[in-house]
């Protein structure tokens, strides 16, 4: 069966390069110009399998769209754009229920591989509008996929039994045929000890926080590069002094 995608953008060239694109691949495209008009073609979600979302747009912007169209079809597929937006954006969106964050400007590659990666790992099809409860989200849990950004699968790798605290490994696959590969990601032994410092508490931050940060980072490459770090390795010489904020209140599953 041909599968059905909504394109909300307000800039009339890149639903017009979208639009091209899924066509070419064989899927039905519908568009909008903004979040309100995507809303009403949108409806109860029944008529599409995803939703291709710009983040910035006037009026109703990209996450609020997202969360409503979440509220009346929770099944949807939706995969958010932006050229505007952070590491910590993309975050709130995959909160917010998106199944990938990309950063413009896309390829048309990317959009193809990246809505059938999304498409591929979807929940079952609809069953008419009735509402799912939703559940709140797990803890992360090592050995599963954790995040999809721009088009990037990043999954936690189980450590050494005496490995450091602060190094961590990620198998990383691109949605195409991008590349691929293990990457470790260091927090120094320096940075760790400032943030363990500045948090003042005896015990130290535990590895699952430490690891939280490393994902972060590794997204962050990811969504701003569009590529694997050199030599497959990241290192972490400074945290954003925000994490203290996050380390004093973390508590472990």
């Amino acid at each position: 069966m041909t599968k059905r995608v909504l394109v909300v953008d307000d800039e009339a060239n890149i639903r017009r390069m979208m639009r091209l694109t899924l066509e070419s691949d064989g899927y039905e495209v519908e568009d909008a110009a903004d979040g309100s008009a995507g809303l009403e073609l949108f409806g109860d979600g029944t008529r599409f399998d995803a939703v291709v979302l710009d983040q910035k747009m006037p009026g109703l912007d990209g996450i609020e769209t997202l969360r409503r169209m979440l509220r009346r079809s929770p099944r949807t597929t939706i995969i958010m754009v932006t050229a505007f937006g952070s590491i910590e954006l993309a975050v709130d969106a995959m909160k917010a229920g998106a199944r990938d964050f990309l950063k413009k400007p896309l390829t048309p590659a990317l959009l193809r591989d990246a809505l059938h990666a999304a498409l591929s790992r979807a929940a079952p099809a609809h069953e008419g509008a009735r509402p799912v409860t939703a559940k709140p989200s797990p803890a992360p849990v090592v050995a599963h996929e954790l995040w999809t950004v721009n088009g990037f699968f990043i999954r936690a790798l189980p450590s050494p039994e005496h490995a450091s605290p602060h190094e961590h490994r990620f198998a990383v696959r691109h949605a195409g045929s991008g590349p691929h590969g293990e990457v470790t990601v260091t927090i120094s032994a320096k940075e760790a000890g400032r943030i363990t410092k500045l948090i003042g508490l005896q015990v130290s931050p535990s590895r699952m926080f430490w690891r939280q940060q490393a994902e972060r980072a590794l997204m962050n490459h990811l969504f701003l590069n569009a590529a694997l770090p050199p030599n497959d390795h990241l290192a972490i010489n400074r945290l954003s002094d925000e994490v203290v904020l996050v380390a004093r209140e973390w508590r472990d599953p």
